[in-house]
């Protein structure tokens, strides 16, 4: 046998081992794919592959002031039907523009008086709760009811989508903003929800699988107990499809149907125990929304676990403190330095178009809680710094911030319900 027959005997034996190899690895994917359609079957999703979510128009751009949507479906999404999605088209044609998973839309809302006649304008955030589309938008919102044992009324705006908004219903939409967003890094994800603020984590969430499936992202979820959790059925199904996400339900109050390890992997609250016992030792970056008492116990607690500041992004319900251990300077907007007073004199806070003027009571919290406990009028709406409807021109003086809000105001005003005076300051007011 000569060298040149040798030689084509050893090339044909690699040509048929990789052969071998090529079928084998086609035949484990087929079998997996097999088992896969076979999942989404028996938990009720379509087996085709969904059609790819059209990107929006570069050219798009935020529209200013508020413009007309329609309400295109109205779909409930939790067992409580306390939840209720709303999709969201333009009424004119038009493209969307591209919006940061995590943030929200502001609406202007026409509801009752409180005093029972006539009608009256409200504004109000919700998170956008589905990734980036092309020609619709999707908000999530739980109906707020009166609190046990308080006179207040149940919450305004909620109840007025719930039982007003219906599908065809027109409403006024500011373009989507704020500042709370996921990156678009390639660095593992921790998201933590608890209650409804599990929505920004749902835009987050879909959005990291839909363009970065490879992107490793855990999701903790907290509720009482399963009937009010939203769209459990699309999670789990994302849970079985994508082996890089990780989906950890824990519930505070389980019900008599709740079954631990079938419908929720966890009893009781989110605790940084939890993270600490499944979390591998990596870089991630830890996403937060949800009521106060949820981001005043893991805020502090990610920081005492050695998280950099720089990981550490969070989103509260309304109006919320929490205390960091790391203070960066407050950001301070300035509008005459000249009349600045001196740092040890009291402050005074003039409200010039009333001509009243008032020492100011650090105790009270926030310019726009001052300004109303005096009878001075003031439009609101959040009260958390991401709707703008607040802002209001500073004639002299300055004001601080304890955090950036979300809402950027224009130079030379303030957001009233998220800062505080810095020096004597006078509001055109």
């Amino acid at each position: 046998m000569t060298s040149l027959y040798l030689l084509l005997w050893i090339v044909g034996a690699i040509v048929l081992q990789l052969v071998i190899y090529l079928s084998i690895g086609f035949w484990r994917h087929w079998v997996n794919y097999l088992a896969l359609r076979h999942t989404v079957s028996k938990i009720g999703l379509p087996v085709t592959a969904p059609l790819p979510v059209a990107e929006p128009e570069p050219t798009a751009a935020a529209w200013p002031g508020f413009r007309t949507f329609q309400v295109m479906h109205k779909v409930m999404e939790d067992g409580a039907k306390d939840i209720c999605s709303f999709h969201l088209a333009p009424l004119e044609p038009l493209t969307l523009p591209p919006f940061l998973p995590g943030q929200f839309l502001t609406f202007r809302l026409e509801v009752p008086s409180l005093g029972g006649a006539g009608t009256e304008f409200i504004t109000r955030c919700y998170s956008l709760s589905d990734a980036p589309q092309a020609n619709s938008y999707r908000v999530s919102i739980k109906r707020a009811p009166s609190p046990a044992g308080s006179p207040h009324p149940p919450g305004r705006s909620s109840n007025y989508f719930h039982d007003q908004v219906q599908v065809g219903s027109l409403l006024q939409v500011r373009a989507p903003s704020g500042h709370f967003h996921i990156d678009h890094s390639d660095a593992p994800v921790v998201l933590i929800g608890g209650g409804i603020g599990v929505t920004p984590m749902l835009s987050m969430l879909n959005w990291v699988l839909m363009t970065q499936p490879e992107r490793e992202v855990w999701l903790f979820y907290g509720a009482r107990q399963s009937q009010e959790l939203m769209t459990q059925p699309h999670l789990n199904a994302l849970a079985a499809l994508h082996a890089n996400f990780h989906l950890h339900i824990c519930l505070s109050q389980p019900g008599n149907d709740d079954e631990l390890g079938q419908n929720f992997q966890h009893q009781g609250r989110i605790n940084i125990d939890l993270l600490r016992h499944l979390l591998p030792l990596k870089p991630y970056h830890f996403y937060l929304c949800g009521p106060s008492p949820l981001l005043q116990s893991m805020v502090p607690a990610l920081e005492d676990w050695g998280v950099p500041d720089a990981r550490i992004h969070f989103e509260a319900f309304g109006p919320s403190s929490v205390k960091r251990k790391s203070v960066s300077a407050k950001p301070t907007v300035a509008a005459n330095a000249a009349n600045a007073a001196p740092a040890d004199t009291a402050l005074t806070v003039t409200f010039a178009n009333s001509g009243q003027h008032f020492s100011w009571n650090a105790g009270i919290g926030n310019l726009l809680d001052f300004a109303e406990s005096h009878g001075i009028a003031v439009d609101s709406g959040c009260r958390a710094g991401g709707c703008g409807s607040c802002q209001t021109s500073i004639v002299a003086g300055e004001v601080s911030y304890q955090q950036a809000p979300d809402y950027d105001p224009e130079p030379g005003t303030c957001l009233m319900c998220v800062c505080t005076p810095k020096t004597s300051v006078t509001l055109e007011l």
